[in-house]
């Protein structure tokens, strides 16, 4: 079985790493402190002080950090992960980044022999602990084929969406339509409170019909719990939205559910809320 190497074990990543060690794989990771990585390390993961001497020891490398910068940095850098990978090797990125950047980590990787996907995920914390994510992949068919029995692990619904940059086009159409339902299911909630209805009732009710959505299902038992940690940060929705807005004014496309979306959670994050989960969206209206 391929030698895996995983930066980036943070609310996601920690899970996914787990399912990895789990179905039997030998998995090295990296982390900024070796105290972080503790709960792998006593799964049998091994640790890395450094990103390229990770990258030196893997057959597969996946990474899922914060920003497009993080990634430009980790495979582009002076010590990034092409220049250390060997020939034939897979580097995976899942962070939710530029398309942009993709097709340029991707045409690097081909000159170097070394094979490159982008393949972010939807599903947040419980889609990664219970291996079921939407993983959307951009690249190589051949590659992706090469890896699917990993895609596996993670993932319930694993689809290959076209050259390299796809995957991460793919996850700005996920992202804008969670944006403007994120609205809409807050909104709906401040509703059934301010007319004195029973929001679990409500939920009940609406779950199940037309209404129904992820958010809706997943999200808004929290809010009602006042639950607002994190399965997927504010600040990391806004750089999402962000690269989609940018992506959608290159294409001369308007979209204004999404620049709504982002004004609203910037507003939170300016009130010191960015490191809530996205459900915290309903302290906009409260």
């Amino acid at each position: 079985m391929e030698k895996i190497g995983f930066v980036g074990t943070g609310v996601m990543g920690a899970s996914m790493a787990s399912h990895l060690l789990e179905a039997g794989y030998e998995v090295f990771v990296y982390t900024r402190t070796k105290l972080k990585a503790e709960a792998l390390l006593a799964k049998g993961a091994h640790w890395e002080a450094t990103p390229s001497d990770l990258a030196a020891k893997v057959d597969v490398l996946i990474s899922m950090v914060g920003y497009p910068k993080d990634v430009e940095e980790l495979y582009l850098g002076e010590a990034g992960f092409l220049n250390h990978l060997k020939q034939g090797a897979v580097a995976i990125d899942m962070t939710t980044s530029s398309p942009a950047l993709a097709k340029k980590i991707a045409e690097v990787g081909a000159g170097k022999g070394i094979g490159v996907l982008d393949a972010p995920v939807s599903g947040g914390d419980i889609g990664a602990k219970n291996g079921t994510l939407a993983i959307m992949v951009g690249g190589s068919a051949e590659v992706f084929e090469q890896v699917k029995p990993i895609f596996a692990i993670l993932g319930s619904s694993v689809i290959l969406q076209g050259e390299a940059g796809s995957g991460q086009h793919t996850k700005m159409v996920n992202q804008i339509a969670i944006a403007s339902n994120m609205i809409g299911v807050t909104e709906a909630i401040i509703y059934a409170e301010k007319a004195g209805l029973n929001p679990s009732r409500v939920l009940e009710s609406i779950s199940g019909g037309a209404a129904g959505s992820w958010s809706l299902t997943n999200l808004i038992p929290r809010v009602l719990k006042d639950d607002f940690s994190p399965g997927f940060f504010i600040k990391h929705f806004i750089k999402d939205m962000g690269i989609a807005i940018t992506e959608a004014k290159q294409m001369e496309i308007e979209l204004p559910g999404l620049i709504l979306a982002e004004k609203m959670y910037q507003t939170l994050a300016e009130r010191g809320l960015s490191e809530e989960g996205t459900q915290a969206l309903i302290k906009y209206y409260r």
